[in-house]
């Protein structure tokens, strides 16, 4: 039963998620096929189908940008993606005047910084950007954590941890 479970438990690759199928499996109160599951998923660790990494994303305040990097890369951070990006959240945007007119700005200019990390480094590199993207005002930002299935450096085939 557990290597028939095993793609199922597997098909979060494809969008369905370990704790859908076991919320499947608890509303069905089938014991039996928890405990498959269970094994199936021990089997999928084993073969560090996860493995165990975070993607660190930080919505910043543009001329905040070097001091962030400049943290991340104290702690071992070895790269990580830039982008500049506009949004905006309680502060919903802010007013400019230019040639003597009042303009609008709905859309705060912001830059988002990548990071993907091991889990060992995940409160270190939350720290680190919280404490060198913060000024106390309104705008900060904010930083979001995901789990990482899989990541592949494209040049050499390394896989996880290996090609972060």
């Amino acid at each position: 039963m557990a290597a028939r479970l095993a793609p199922l438990v597997g098909a979060h690759a494809r969008g369905l998620t370990v704790r859908y199928v076991l919320k499947l499996l608890i509303a069905l109160n089938t014991s039996f096929l928890a405990q498959a599951v269970l094994s199936a998923t021990q089997q999928l660790v084993a073969q560090r189908v996860f493995s165990g990494m975070k993607l660190i994303t930080a919505i910043i305040k543009p001329f905040k940008l070097d001091e962030v990097r400049g943290a991340v890369s104290d702690i071992g951070v070895r790269g990580l993606t830039v982008t500049e990006v506009r949004g905006f959240g309680r502060q919903r945007g802010h007013t400019e005047i230019y040639r003597g007119a009042e303009y609008v700005v709905e859309f705060v200019p912001k830059t988002k910084v990548e990071i993907a990390v091991d889990d060992e480094l995940v409160e270190m590199v939350i720290e680190a950007i919280m404490k060198s993207a913060k000024t106390g005002k309104v705008g900060d930002g904010k930083i979001f954590v995901f789990d990482l299935e899989q990541v592949v450096r494209i040049r050499t085939g390394e896989r996880d941890s290996s090609a972060i």
